[in-house]
């Protein structure tokens, strides 16, 4: 029994927060100009255009009056459930409720992008993220539950968009997590509470690969594949890669935590 709770305890940290979601949090490009055309600027651009300022209430205040404009619109809902998340993400640790009530309405914002546009991969990415960052407030079978609608909403956006480099991010820590539980722990978790997630460092590692490859300036990449390789014993690999990763913009609120998170791993393995 000592044993068993003691893999219960590990299960904890299945999805935390820090290293699932920031988010998500990942920025969607404007949809460039065709080149020789000039096109009118869009109020959803002026929101876009906040949101990668990190001005998340600005955003948020464009987007929700756009919606009550076109309240079918599935992208605006969407792009709502991102900046909930960012908005989120930008609270300090102690303003667990104000952040968890931001997740929330990320969830429902990217349900009814759905419920008007199943075809759309954002939709199931940001649902995707909202579940994964709220998974670790709530109890180990739930969490195990809610792992499993995560992985369909994935596997759902990368169907739609293989190429959708946010639904590969997350999908990439998911894999990364579900390595972490250990045969073992499996065991233990499907006697007593039924399916767990599955997945490896190999599964992981290549996908955090193809999201970098896709756009090589998202910090959370290199932070977690990164720690990819520390626990797969390659130190010299993720000092590589969280030296690259420090240097790259700030484009979320989140970046500068997961930027102190590297220099303190930087610190601690350049020393051993």
């Amino acid at each position: 029994m000592a044993a068993t709770a003691h893999q219960f305890k590990n299960l904890r940290l299945w999805l935390h927060p820090l290293l699932v979601c920031s988010l998500v949090t990942l920025i969607a490009s404007v949809t460039p100009e065709t080149p020789g055309k000039e096109r009118s600027i869009t109020a959803i651009d002026l929101a876009d255009k906040e949101l990668r300022k990190m001005n998340y209430p600005k955003a948020d205040s464009i987007y929700t009056s756009e919606l009550s404009k076109n309240p079918g619109n599935a992208e605006l809902y969407w792009k709502q459930a991102r900046v909930q998340v960012s908005m989120g993400e930008s609270l300090s640790s102690e303003n667990a409720e104000g952040a968890l009530h931001h997740y929330q309405k990320a969830a429902e914002y990217a349900r009814m992008s759905i419920s008007f546009d199943s075809t759309n991969s954002k939709g199931h990415t940001w649902l995707a993220a909202s579940l994964a960052i709220m998974a670790d407030k709530i109890g180990t079978k739930e969490k195990l539950n809610r792992a499993n609608e995560i992985k369909r909403e994935l596997d759902t956006a990368l169907r739609l968009n293989p190429n959708d480099e946010t639904a590969l991010s997350l999908l990439g820590s998911y894999y990364r997590e579900a390595a972490n539980i250990g045969w073992f722990r499996r065991m233990v978790a499907s006697t007593f509470i039924g399916e767990v997630p599955k997945g490896n460092y190999d599964l992981a590692e290549k996908t955090f690969k193809k999201a970098m490859s896709l756009d090589p300036e998202i910090i959370r990449n290199y932070h977690e594949l990164a720690l990819i390789f520390i626990e797969r014993g390659n130190r010299e690999e993720a000092l590589r890669l969280i030296k690259i990763g420090i240097e790259k913009q700030v484009l979320i609120a989140s970046d500068r935590r997961r930027i102190e998170d590297m220099r303190a791993l930087l610190k601690k393995y350049s020393r051993e």
